[in-house]
């Protein structure tokens, strides 16, 4: 595949020092890393060839097969087999954390087709940190809702979802927003407490998410409370680090 003239161009114009501290490799992994994230290498979604890349920038196809490699564990790039590497082209999505939407809401808002694939759902007893969470006594029964989270037929995030089944006795009724869901059966969600960490992803995670394992991703616990203040749901999440940016507004007060 012949590379666009503006790719060109742009591949010329790189600087590889081995004289710099940082490795060849992570140099033009930065310098990659900054031209797909502006657009600069996004006019068919494919690079050039491995081959290509060693000549225009006189370096080893090895350093050029480790800094695709890295930006691959980034979430950044996808190795097709026998067809090179591509930019991922899943949506991006910046979601601010001043208001309490549901995934669905905030996929509609941006103007993308929510879908959720059911993994598994279920009734059980609350396990221990689950009780304590949702306030729950001891053999207390939840409603258990996995599902992986998709936006225009690209899977962003998967989710656990543990609901008391005094709020959800149902777990099957729930078809699209549960956030919807909850306001049809009387228990609008009103607040919630949200703790982000950056984390690696596991194997199955991975798999569900159409990444590599070990690739960077946002875990996320939610506790969401009814206006009385009880908790109505406890949601654990793994969101893509490729994909999603949380913005917080500050203020002084």
């Amino acid at each position: 595949m012949a590379m666009s003239t503006k790719t060109a161009d742009w591949l010329e114009a790189i600087k590889l020092s081995p004289t710099l501290p940082l490795p060849l490799y992570l140099q033009l992994a930065k310098h990659l890393r900054t031209a797909i994230t502006n657009g600069k290498l996004n006019d068919d979604g494919a690079l050039p060839s491995e081959r290509e890349l060693a000549e225009v920038l006189d370096v080893s196809r090895v350093t050029i097969r480790k800094a695709l490699s890295s930006l691959t564990a980034e979430g950044l790039l996808n190795k097709r087999q026998g067809s090179g590497w591509f930019i991922n082209q899943s949506p991006h999505v910046e979601q601010r954390l001043s208001a309490l939407t549901s995934f669905s809401e905030d996929m509609a808002a941006r103007g993308l087709r929510a879908e959720g694939i059911w993994l598994d759902r279920s009734l059980s007893t609350a396990m221990p940190e689950e009780a304590l969470a949702l306030n729950l006594r001891p053999g207390e029964e939840v409603a258990r809702l996995h599902r992986l989270r998709v936006a225009n037929g690209t899977p962003l995030a998967i989710e656990f979802c543990v609901v008391p089944t005094k709020y959800l006795p149902d777990p099957f009724a729930v078809d699209g927003s549960l956030y919807n869901h909850f306001r049809n059966l009387g228990h609008p969600p009103h607040r919630a407490l949200q703790r982000l960490s950056a984390v690696r992803l596991i194997p199955d995670i991975a798999r569900h998410l159409e990444l590599p394992e070990g690739a960077p991703a946002l875990y996320i616990e939610r506790r969401t409370f009814l206006e009385n203040g009880m908790p109505l749901e406890f949601v654990t999440s793994h969101y893509r680090g490729d994909a999603y940016d949380f913005v917080v507004e500050l203020t002084l007060n």
